[in-house]
């Protein structure tokens, strides 16, 4: 319940203070002065509940879609030895944190992987790959168990899902603002809204999107450092650099990354990409995190 009033008076508040802004600066004047009749309080609250009902509605369905994109096989009875270590660990780790028993999964990729998802922090899922429990060390392992918990006991989840509706937000309304400037100052279209905003509001939606999911980038990595904190602080400094060593080993191996893109953001790794640049990067270099554990 908290949750939901944080997401809601986030969203008020988002609004207001935007549309405060806006008068302040007189954006509604000029474009009044060019022949645009724009209500852009009204567009704001449009674009305000499209961008993060979206955001939201991700949310909610995060668990539904990690579990079939992934392939997680949810354990409800442990068949073995390895899952029933994986079941204890978690269990401990969840106990440690004030966190009630998430779901716990395995899903089949062979690089070494593992992911926390959910919108309830009481509620959520914790999946590791296969590849992870075979190679890693039990120590290892158990670390990247507490890396997920932290970002489950951080409220990561609906932290960037705050995050993303504030940018879908104002991805939105900067892309339909200048799809109405072209479309009625440039090109003088006075007959509803013409060809020129749809397609200046699409290319600029594209343009604004890229642009800000640096924002969002930006913050996934900041919330890195502290799971990784939480994991250190649970599972003991030590085992927390060893795991992200023996990661920092096989991604130099280049072994291909098998979570979707979709789901890396609260991944112990999101793969080794050397084309990407560090501002789309959703995990900070491994060797950044490793330095930070040991300065900290």
């Amino acid at each position: 319940m908290y949750r939901i009033g944080l997401f809601l008076a986030t969203n008020l508040a988002i609004i207001f203070v935007a549309s405060i802004s806006l008068r302040l600066l007189g954006v509604e004047s000029i474009l009044a002065n060019n022949g645009v009749d724009l209500n852009l309080s009204a567009l704001l609250i449009f674009c305000a509940v499209f961008g993060f009902a979206g955001s939201f509605i991700s949310l909610l369905m995060s668990k539904f879609m990690a579990k079939r994109f992934s392939g997680t096989r949810i354990i409800t009875q442990p068949q073995n030895e390895q899952e029933r270590w994986l079941i204890q660990n978690v269990t401990t780790l969840a106990k440690k944190s004030g966190l009630g028993m998430p779901e716990v999964g395995i899903f089949p990729a062979q690089q070494s992987n593992a992911f926390a998802t959910g919108w309830n922090k009481n509620n959520a899922l914790i999946a590791v790959s296969q590849g992870l429990l075979d190679r890693f060390s039990e120590d290892e392992a158990r670390a990247v168990l507490a890396h997920e918990i932290g970002h489950v006991a951080n409220g990561d989840m609906i932290t960037l899902a705050l995050i993303q509706g504030i940018v879908n937000t104002f991805v939105m309304f900067a892309a339909r603002v200048i799809g109405f400037f072209v479309d009625r100052v440039v090109l003088k279209n006075n007959r509803g809204l013409g060809l020129g905003y749809w397609v200046t509001t699409i290319v600029a939606e594209i343009a604004l999107g890229i642009l800000a999911s640096t924002i969002v980038m930006w913050f996934s990595r900041q919330r890195e450092f502290r799971a990784d904190a939480v994991g250190a602080q649970l599972a003991g400094r030590s085992a927390m650099v060893g795991a992200l060593e023996r990661l920092r080993a096989e991604t130099q191996s280049q072994v291909p990354n098998q979570l979707p893109d979709t789901m890396t953001a609260f991944g112990i790794s999101s793969g080794w990409k050397r084309s990407r640049s560090k501002l789309f990067m959703t995990h900070p270099p491994l060797e950044d995190r490793i330095q930070a554990l040991k300065n900290g």
